[in-house]
């Protein structure tokens, strides 16, 4: 698949499916995290959700960082050259490729998402270093064999992939539901290949009040879960140490997370295919 794959008029026809009215889990995200691609709708549900419980701004934070951590581990320490970023968000500051673009600039990128909105931006997510390649795939987390085979153009996957998938499977209200559309893209990749999620979770009253607010907001709505349902999404794989925690836990590397952050209602981890 062409770097263009996202260039196709991404402007005009994209916009026209973008609904203002209501708000938007990624325009709402982008706006916790500082963006500015949100509407007066996601600013006035992001402000009401932040006098609910204000610790969801620390969720988006840290869950950014456990990002960065996550790919630097897995392109530095692992050797991964190959990442597959499903439910990808709006472009903001070290997203996936540049940061694995940095530790290894002949890394491959591929983001996933069917979202008018992340397409209309898309092209801020195809800048590539020379040696490396990235490319968008407007597709949908429900066809997971269909992600695979489109995602296949740009990556080898009879190699080692990593795949990134945070802050989207809440958006899939059936747990078993989620659980195997994660084994379905992990049975399509090799041995070696790693899985990287992290999501909010019901681990505190404000959590799920802040929960119950956005999706009464008529936004599509976000199932925080468990962190056993969490961890569920590991089964068959080898955790990375430390596994299941929460965001700021996972190999704090001072970015002002680690043992001295505040909790915050988010858990995540790495797990790699045997």
């Amino acid at each position: 698949m062409s770097e263009d794959i996202a260039q196709d008029s991404s402007g005009f026809a994209a916009r026209a499916r973008i609904d203002t009215t209501t708000p938007h889990s990624a325009r709402f995200w982008n706006y916790f995290v500082g963006g500015k691609d949100h509407y007066k709708v996601d600013r006035e549900i992001g402000d009401q959700i932040k006098g609910i419980f204000p610790g969801l701004v620390d969720v988006a934070h840290t869950s950014r960082r456990f990002l960065g951590r996550a790919v630097r581990y897995l392109a530095g320490e692992q050797g991964v050259r190959q990442f597959l970023d499903v439910g990808t968000g709006l472009p903001t500051a070290d997203n996936t490729h540049e940061v694995a673009q940095r530790v290894a600039p002949d890394s491959r990128i591929v983001y996933v998402d069917n979202d008018p909105i992340v397409l209309a931006h898309a092209n801020a997510l195809l800048t590539s270093a020379p040696e490396g390649r990235t490319a968008y795939l407007d597709a949908d987390l429900y066809d997971p064999e269909a992600v695979l085979r489109a995602a296949s153009d740009t990556l080898d996957l009879s190699r080692p992939v990593a795949l990134v998938i945070l802050n989207t499977l809440g958006h899939v209200a059936d747990y078993e539901q989620a659980r195997d559309l994660v084994r379905r893209l992990m049975a399509g990749l090799p041995p070696g290949s790693h899985l990287v999620i992290s999501d909010s979770t019901a681990t505190s009253e404000g959590m799920i009040a802040a929960s119950e607010a956005y999706n009464s907001s008529g936004a599509v709505p976000y199932h925080v879960r468990s962190v056993e349902e969490v961890a569920g999404f590991f089964d068959g794989l080898e955790l990375v140490e430390p596994g299941v925690v929460r965001v700021p836990q996972w190999r704090p590397d001072g970015d002002g997370d680690g043992d001295g952050a505040a909790p915050v209602d988010a858990y995540g981890a790495v797990g790699r295919k045997p």
